[in-house]
This record gives C-alpha cells, structure tokens and sequence, in this order.
C-alpha cells in the first residue's frame, strides 16, 4: 500500500512551489532554465517532485524566481496550492492504495498541480457534499472497495487458490459442510487462538457486534444468539486473517469505524476467503450448473444450498457474485441487502455492488422510499408480519422479473429473507438481479418458467411517473419538479422564438 512519508511530501512540495513560480512569472522551462543553469530535463524532474536539489541550487532558483531561499525550503505554499497540500497531507491520502487502482501517486499530484484553482472548488464542493449527506470517511472507503470489486469482476483467482491450499492442508475441511467444530479446532491448535462465547452478552451496548478478536489473549469473543452458520463463516474470517497474513484488519465485525482503506480490503479478503472454505469453488460450480440447466425454476432450491451447505443467505449471494461472472460470463448483474422493521414506511439499503454498469436501485443518503414492487421489500414486510402474529419466521425465498418503468430494462431477481439474530426487531433480504438479455436466456433455462411473475419496478416514488401504481407511498416529488423545469424552458424557448420573428 502506498504510503506519504516526509521526504515525498517535501519533494512534491517543493516541486509544487516551483512550478507555481514559474506559471506565475510567464516563464518557460528554457526561460528558467538559462537563468538558473539548470537543464530543462533536471526542472521537469523537481516541479514533478522526482528531484530535490541541493542548496546552490535552490539558491539559483530563488534569485531566478524572486524569492527568498527560506521560502523555498519552507512549507508555506501560496493560497491556491494549499487544497493539493492538505489533500496531500490527509489522513486520506496517506492511507488510500492508489496503487491497488494502478494509479501512480507521483501522477495524481501532478495531475492535480495542473489546475489547482479547480482542485480546490472540487475538494471543497465533496467536502460539502458529504457534510450534507453526513457522509464519513469509510463511506468513502467502502465505495472504494465497492470499485475494486467491480474492476476484478469480483472475482480473486488468488484467493480462490489459497482457500483451496488450505482444504487441502486441513483434511477436516474437504467434508461439505464444514464442521464448526473442525474450524474451532484449526483456530486453536494452528493459531493458539480460543473462543470466547461469554463475554460480548454481559455488555448491552455490545449486542449488535457479532464477535470481536481480543489480539492480546488471542481470542474470538462471540455473541450469543448467532447461528451455525454465522458462527462458520466467523471462525472461518478468522482462519483468514491469520493464514493470509492480513494485518491492517477490523477487531469487530460489523466494522464500527472505516480507520483506513486497508483495514476494509482486508476485511473484504479475509470474508472472501471465509466463504470459498464453507462454499468450495468446484463444488458449488457445479450445483450452479445444474440449477442453471433446469427448465424450470425452484425457489427453495436457493434454501437447500444453504442447508447442504450450512452457509447463511448472503454468504451464498455474495458466493453466486463470484461464481457467475468468472464461469458464467454473466457480470451484467447486482446484489443488494436490504433491512427493515416493523416500519413499513422505510427499508434501508446497507449493501450493494454493481457489475458492469451501475443498476438501480442504488443507495440514497435522502431518506426516499424504495419501490415496494421489488420482491426483496415484500419479502421483507412479509417477514415481520408472520413475526408480530408469533408464525415461523424462517429462511423464504423468491423470484421476480423486474421489468423497470419507461425502459427496456428487465431483470430476473432472486431473492432470499430472513430475520436478523442479532436484532429481532429487524428482517433482511438479499438479492442477485441479473440484466435480460439473449446470451442470459441462453445461459439460464428457467427464466422462461411462466411461474416466474413479472411486475413493473422503479427505484424510488419519489422519482417514479407511474401513475397506475398501486403501491405508492410517497408523491412523484422529483417527477414534478423536472416537469417545471421543462415548462420553464419550453416558456422561455417560446419567448426566444417569438422574439426571433419580431426582429
């Protein structure tokens, strides 16, 4: 991961500081250079922060640039550069792996040297931005990460290879399912590591964490309350961490605070990794190519492969997420979480990722409500309803063609809901969507199973024109106000017009 030390920040400093000079006095590289005696390739080198020159140097440049020598070797900038220096200087910069982007960080400061005064409006306009929409740094850090996935097509061959390394390593491990006790045993016999399934159920404002790594006395503390399959694929996260090695890792799952960009890929990784364990890359293969091949579609086949298995609903999700773009070819496709109460007026969005083009609905830091014909909110409501009249509250799944209002856009979505063990009040859903298409109807037989119901979707009421929904729960606020808009320039190109004619 790259990292700003010092004497980077002083060299592009520096660099900075000379370049501004020279734009500010109208002098070319030739210019500069027959005053100073410098070539024109060695001042290239430093306004790129590649080269620090030594004093009788500096002393040639601030005579040719009208400044004084301490000026030059100190960290005061001008007023424009200072949004570059402090983006420089950030916690943000010094933690986020340009490089894992294959962006070289020499390159972005100079990119951003090139036009500072509109550096500067951009900086201050996301800063804004995310003071509005009570953004924080690891919103920053998880769309990143969100980016990263998308650019690999989710998929990780390396870490595919390590999973299957460390079956391998561990006969106990090639069984399906994975034994909860086998990977309890690998922790503590391999690593030193002990469970701890006590401590996090005496701390009340702890109840939502479901497990926490003590590094001091090498131990996962667990909650209470959580399944078996949760636990697995806690045990198996944990595995992760220590035999990939991961550092720069969350103690806490959920992750409390996005401290670096590291941290969260490492999370990420070690997840991944957790997942290949439980849902074997081979095997789940080929279970995806039979379903795949059926003409007709079973919902419940999607509870079955969590039963054989013992995976949670998302952990098979996000493993189809993996799966389908590497040996499917099918990467025009998302994923969403979905979270919601026993208030039916709002469900959140807590988790999300696109291939190859960015699907709606996506989240929205605007409090919108979400269409209610997704089958992933429905399940959902339905869910909570059986919980308050004290009926089975399990596993249920789903199938829907979403076919989206005023467009050409049609998904199948497969969805699963189930309740959240770590806050009853709460039931969640997941959801794979995948764009219809010829090459999709080739690959997938039973999306043309006429069980399969279809209803017409949007993302929010609130930028939704259908006026036959029956399920709105909001007004076409946005709707209204571009149709204004459009009144509003219609108006005026009249006035234009008409204008035109007179003269």
């Amino acid at each position: 991961m790259f990292m700003t030390n010092g004497n980077f920040q002083l060299k592009h400093i520096f660099g900075l500081k000379i370049r501004d000079l020279r734009m500010s006095k109208d002098l070319s590289f030739q210019e500069l250079s027959e005053k100073t005696g410098l070539s024109v390739s060695y001042l290239s080198e430093i306004e790129k922060g590649k080269k620090y020159p030594k004093g009788d140097k500096i002393l040639a440049l601030a005579e040719a640039l009208k400044v004084t020598y301490d000026y030059l070797v100190s960290l005061r900038v001008s007023k424009k550069l200072e949004p570059i220096i402090n983006l420089m200087q950030s916690d943000f910069f010094k933690e986020f792996p340009l490089e894992t982007f294959g962006l070289d960080p020499q390159k972005v400061i100079e990119l951003l040297s090139q036009a500072p005064e509109k550096i500067n409006a951009f900086i201050t306009s996301v800063i804004t931005i995310a003071r509005n929409y009570e953004m924080r740094g690891e919103h920053f850090y998880f769309a990143a990460l969100r980016s990263y996935q998308e650019l690999h097509d989710n998929y990780f061959p390396e870490i595919e290879e390590a999973a299957s390394q460390f079956r391998k390593e561990h006969g106990a491990l090639l069984a399906v399912p994975v034994s909860v006790n086998a990977l309890k045993d690998i922790l503590n016999k391999t690593y030193g590591i002990k469970l701890d399934r006590r401590t996090l159920s005496t701390y009340e404002s702890l109840r939502d964490l479901r497990c926490y790594y003590n590094a001091k006395e090498k131990k996962v503390l667990l909650n209470q309350g959580l399944t078996r399959e949760q636990e697995s694929f806690l045990l198996g996260r944990e595995i992760a961490f220590q035999y990939l090695d991961l550092a720069h890792r969350p103690m806490e799952t959920p992750p409390q605070r996005g401290d670096s960009f590291e941290a969260i890929l490492s999370n990420y990784k070690a997840s991944y990794f957790s997942a290949a364990l439980i849902l074997p890359e081979e095997k789940i293969l080929k279970d995806v190519h039979k379903v795949a091949a059926s003409p007709s579609l079973d919902t419940s086949m999607m509870v079955r492969l969590i039963d054989k298995y013992r995976a949670t609903p998302e952990m098979l999700m996000q493993r189809l997420t993996n799966m389908l773009p590497k040996h499917f070819k099918i990467k025009n496709l998302f994923f969403l979480r979905f979270v919601g109460t026993d208030n039916f007026s709002f469900y959140n969005l807590t988790k999300e990722l696109h291939l190859a083009r960015f699907h709606n609905p996506h989240a929205n830091g605007v409090n919108e409500h979400y269409c209610r014909r997704w089958l992933a909110i429905r399940m959902i409501k339905q869910l909570r309803t059986s919980s308050r009249i004290g009926k089975a509250n399990a596993i249920t799944s789903g199938a829907q063609i979403s076919k989206y209002h005023g467009t050409e856009d049609d998904y199948l979505c497969l969805s699963l809901a189930f309740p959240n063990v770590s806050n009853p009040a709460e039931s969640m859903s997941v959801t794979i969507g995948f764009y219809i298409d010829d090459d999709l109807r080739k690959k997938v037989r039973f999306i043309q199973d006429p069980k399969i119901k279809s209803r017409v979707v949007n993302t929010t009421c609130e930028r939704c024109s259908w006026t036959e929904c029956e399920d709105r729960i909001a007004p076409p606020v946005h709707v209204e106000k571009e149709a204004r808009r459009e009144d509003i320039w219609k108006a005026l190109e009249e006035i234009r017009m008409k204008g035109e004619v007179v003269n």
